[in-house]
């Protein structure tokens, strides 16, 4: 975001869902690579003539999604608060879409104002593949122990240091985060697999006051391992206590991830 607003500056919020399989990422890259923010700030910058820089309340990876992505930008355009999304419907590509927009107060911004956030993240677990979800899940090939899963999950809601679950190599701040709530369930997806086949969706839904980098894929990634039986869901807790990366599982792949809500209150 640009320093101070002027007097006839307004800010303005959207709500934005993306499909990020062909972009590297949201944030702007300088190599020029496609990015949802550069796109957005494309498109904006069409429609009201000016140049705008976009913030995002979070910075999703390469091939991860977007349902309630937020992002906030300053302009003077008389495009009316409301009319966002049909402005940029035309301006944007089909794998990016504006859900709503509203004229906020100056001092808001889509990061450093968002109170909690909320990812879900999907796995086909079983036999059967299906060519429409595999874009949106990892994959396992065995089925997972739910029940497992949810009494490791357990052991990470509430206030602690996840060092355990941040990915090396990212910048170093707090560790510490507050998850308010992280749930595994399993449904069957019929609609997407061939008739007589069967596998089941696992979605892992996680709430919290911030992440570190790759937080919630790590989670995933040591939670499956519950799941498939190689650890036990009181292994979750060692390895949180441990604060050692290098105990929990690998990382989770990008595309199983999705941003489904920000919350400002």
């Amino acid at each position: 975001m640009r320093g101070m607003a002027s007097p006839d500056e307004r800010t303005i919020k959207l709500v934005v869902a993306y499909d990020g399989t062909r972009y590297h990422g949201f944030q702007r890259q300088r190599s020029g690579l496609v990015t949802v923010q550069s796109e957005l700030e494309r498109a904006i910058s069409e429609a009201c003539g000016e140049r705008v820089a976009v913030a995002g309340a979070g910075r999703t990876d390469a091939g991860v999604h977007a349902l309630g992505q937020v992002v906030s930008f300053r302009t003077k355009c008389g495009v009316p608060p409301d009319r966002w999304p049909q402005a940029l419907a035309s301006r944007l590509p089909p794998d990016i879409m504006v859900i709503s927009s509203e004229e906020v107060p100056k001092t808001f911004h889509a990061r450093f104002s968002a109170k909690a956030k909320t990812y879900r993240y999907m796995v086909l677990a079983g036999p059967a593949d299906s060519p429409m979800l595999t874009p949106y899940v990892a994959r396992e090939r065995e089925s997972l122990d739910v029940e497992a899963i949810r009494r490791g999950a357990a052991h990470l809601v509430g206030r602690h240091d996840f060092s355990s679950f941040w990915a090396a190599g990212s910048p170093r701040s707090s560790p510490v985060r507050t998850v308010e709530a992280l749930t595994a369930e399993a449904v069957e997806p019929r609609l997407f697999l061939p008739p007589g086949h069967r596998s089941e969706l696992v979605i892992f839904t996680v709430t919290a006051d911030g992440f570190l980098y790759k937080m919630v894929r790590n989670f995933v990634g040591t939670l499956l391992e519950v799941g498939q039986g190689r650890i036990e869901p009181d292994d979750v807790k060692r390895i949180l206590e441990s604060r050692n990366r290098a105990k929990a599982a690998p990382t989770a792949p990008p595309r199983g991830l999705c941003l489904v809500e920000v919350r400002y209150s």
